[in-house]
């Protein structure tokens, strides 16, 4: 009677909190856990955990692509392995406890439970989100008996005694302000360069062994199994190159610049909603996977598909330095990111032998009496390896600007380009097409956009000068080096899907 109790108890209270996902799961395993007690079966831990999340699977398959299903289901086993192992040290020990050793006990186990679920999910977290929590632990040991011992029991009495809610939110304060103050710490989240899965796996697979009754010789091999996951190398560029990483950010620019130290974002995709942008969805956790620590941020004008990820990227790599044109300094809705250093024709820069040089605008372009259009205000930036490979990024300028740059001394051929204004009619002129001659022209443009770029008379230039055209919708992100020019990388093809039914041609 105490199983079909719990059982029934859980589904009343599931039922009550919404029905949602976690809370059918949580039904679920209670109920296969019940069943294998009430037919008197005793499986060993590891077989109750298996039978338990096959059950959710048949009632769910679509489970398995997300993220809280696995740590969800790690955790319980972990669970399940350590109050296994509490229970054996229990009945090995004779002696009947007093009430306060219960406690002490109870205590203990608290912390341990806590403890090695954080330690088992830390592989796991890194596997899917790139990053780990530091003050996870801390935070579940003040919150999960608060909500459970006081908030939940008052706000389920509200339904009674709708003043019992005022009392839950009052004391949920205090605990939010408490967890507000954790993650607002510099080193509540641990970041790391993302392992590949098999690193992954390996670690998960050895956090879950750790916490059953090994050979302390045995967990010593499992603790080295997690180091290639909590100690992935990153990947770096030779002295003298760098790497190229348009990042897929639909309409807009994103270039991420990559030398053998340092590391400069060119524009940052646009805004998609008043609630989401292209660095909180896409730069952000790419530069977590990848490890990156922006040096540069350079804006090349103020329109949202080219900034709406700007303040994103600045309050979460507070420490980089922010360029950009006249516009982006002007422009309100950026005043978060200064200060914020003018790009002005001929600054240069080396990074690890790699030479930087902004092209335009001219330092007298802002200065006329009716200010330009911010498109033709773009920074426009030029690469320049070692070895003599080019590559150039131009923002939004339009076919004047492109004459103008040709005529101060501009020619190719060129080995990457950033095509102008997103392969728009108004830019990529016939003689800036002939004169650059690219070898790989990047569009960054989205899917079936409203602006219909890039323009067919664009596309047709390009192909007749017999460049490589690049279309982001069609590639996903590009990865391109100085270092083996001849080759171009699209995310999309590498790592393709049963839905990439209009993948770029290969390069």
């Amino acid at each position: 009677m105490a199983l079909l109790a719990g059982v029934l108890l859980a589904l009343a209270y599931a039922l009550f909190s919404g029905w949602g996902v976690p809370a059918q799961r949580t039904v679920c395993m209670l109920a296969v856990v019940a069943l294998l007690q009430w037919l008197g079966l005793r499986w060993p831990w590891p077989l109750v955990w298996l039978l338990a999340l096959a059950a959710v699977l048949v009632a769910d398959p679509w489970a398995l692509w997300q993220a809280g299903f696995w740590l969800s289901f790690v955790a319980v086993g972990v669970l399940l392995a350590g109050s296994r192992a509490q229970q054996e040290g229990e009945a090995e020990s004779a002696q009947q406890p007093t009430r306060g050793q219960r406690l002490l006990r109870q205590s203990v186990g608290l912390w341990r439970e806590q403890w090695l679920i954080s330690l088992v999910l830390a592989p796991l977290s890194l596997l899917l989100f790139g990053q780990v929590s530091v003050v996870g632990l801390f935070a579940n040991l003040i919150a999960i008996p608060w909500v459970t011992l006081l908030v939940t029991p008052l706000a389920l009495l509200s339904a009674l005694i709708p003043q019992a809610a005022a009392l839950a939110a009052w004391l949920m304060l205090p605990l939010l302000q408490f967890l507000q103050w954790l993650a607002a710490t510099s080193w509540a989240v641990w970041s790391l360069p993302q392992p590949a899965w098999w690193a992954s796996v390996a670690a998960v697979g050895a956090g879950l062994l750790l916490v059953a009754p090994l050979p302390v010789s045995l967990r010593w091999v499992l603790a080295f199994c997690c180091v290639p996951a909590l100690w992935w190398p990153q990947a770096r560029v030779g002295f003298g190159e760098f790497e190229l990483l348009a990042a897929d950010v639909g309409q807009g620019n994103a270039v991420l610049v990559s030398t053998q130290t340092h590391r400069l974002l060119y524009d940052a995709g646009p805004r998609y909603s008043q609630n989401s942008d292209a660095g909180e969805r896409v730069l952000l956790p790419l530069f977590s996977a990848l490890g990156v620590r922006l040096d540069r941020l350079m804006l090349s004008h103020r329109d949202a598909d080219h900034t709406g990820g700007a303040l994103a990227v600045k309050s979460a790599q507070p420490q980089l330095q922010v360029w950009g044109s006249e516009s982006v300094i002007d422009e309100p809705l950026l005043a978060a990111l200064a200060p914020v250093q003018r790009c002005t024709a001929g600054q240069r820069w080396r990074w690890d032998g790699v030479e930087f040089e902004v092209l335009h605008p001219a330092a007298d372009f802002w200065a006329k009496p009716r200010k330009p259009l911010p498109n033709a205000g773009s920074c426009v930036l030029r690469i320049r390896s070692a070895s003599g490979r080019v590559a150039l990024l131009t923002g939004d300028i339009e076919a004047a600007q492109e004459l103008q740059l040709l005529a101060g001394g501009l020619a190719g051929p060129v080995d990457w380009l950033l095509v102008p204004h997103h392969g728009s009619k108004t830019s990529s002129s016939t003689n800036w097409v002939q004169a650059l001659r690219p070898r790989w022209a990047m569009v960054q443009a989205g899917y079936l956009n409203r602006f219909g770029h890039p323009a067919a008379a664009v596309v047709q230039r390009y192909e007749q000068a017999g460049s490589q055209l690049v279309l982001q919708d069609r590639c996903g992100a590009a990865l391109w080096s100085s270092g083996s020019a001849q080759s171009l990388q699209c995310e999309r093809r590498f790592r393709a899907h049963y839905w990439d039914v209009h993948l770029e041609a290969e390069p």
